[in-house]
């Protein structure tokens, strides 16, 4: 799966890669091969009875891909869009989504010793679309399984966009 140059140990070739963001004053991480492009935030098209926390569609070279704003999903205030704002858009399996969060800090390589199980307590997103939490050095991120979540009837994508 990965290339070897040299020889890497059996934990290095275990490792796996998250992209980081942030939401609020919390950073996650999802899955980097999930992730197409990195995009600033434009102007979306509203769809008309559509649920608030998709923002609308935009044409992205000649597809229509959804954009979920994830702080409205998860009730984290009024969103702001500035600068930093940026739209993740995710490839989950052959759909095309974007997803708006505060900002993209790196990509970040878990080996699978730092990710410890998510614990079971009323956090912003339901555990069950958490793989887990990463720990790197003084980091915390909050790892959400970004299939899961987006396939999700509570996410609305499958029913109201796909038809």
């Amino acid at each position: 799966m990965y290339a070897t140059t040299s020889n890497p140990t059996a934990a290095a070739a275990k490792a796996l890669e998250f992209l980081s963001f942030t939401l609020g004053q919390e950073e996650y991480g999802i899955d980097i091969q999930k992730v197409q492009e990195l995009r600033g935030y434009d102007t979306v098209i509203r769809i008309a009875n559509a649920p608030e926390h998709i923002k609308g569609v935009v044409n992205l070279r000649g597809i229509i891909v959804p954009i979920i704003d994830m702080r409205i999903k998860f009730n984290l205030g009024t969103p702001t869009y500035d600068q930093f704002t940026v739209v993740i858009i995710l490839n989950i399996g052959g759909r095309v989504m974007g997803m708006v969060v505060d900002s993209v800090s790196d990509v970040i390589m878990l080996k699978p010793e730092q990710i410890k199980p998510a614990p079971s307590m009323g956090s912003v997103l339901d555990t069950e679309y958490l793989t887990g939490l990463g720990t790197l050095e003084e980091r915390m991120l909050i790892l959400v399984d970004i299939d899961r979540l987006m396939s999700s009837s509570e996410m609305g994508l499958i029913e109201k966009v796909a038809t």
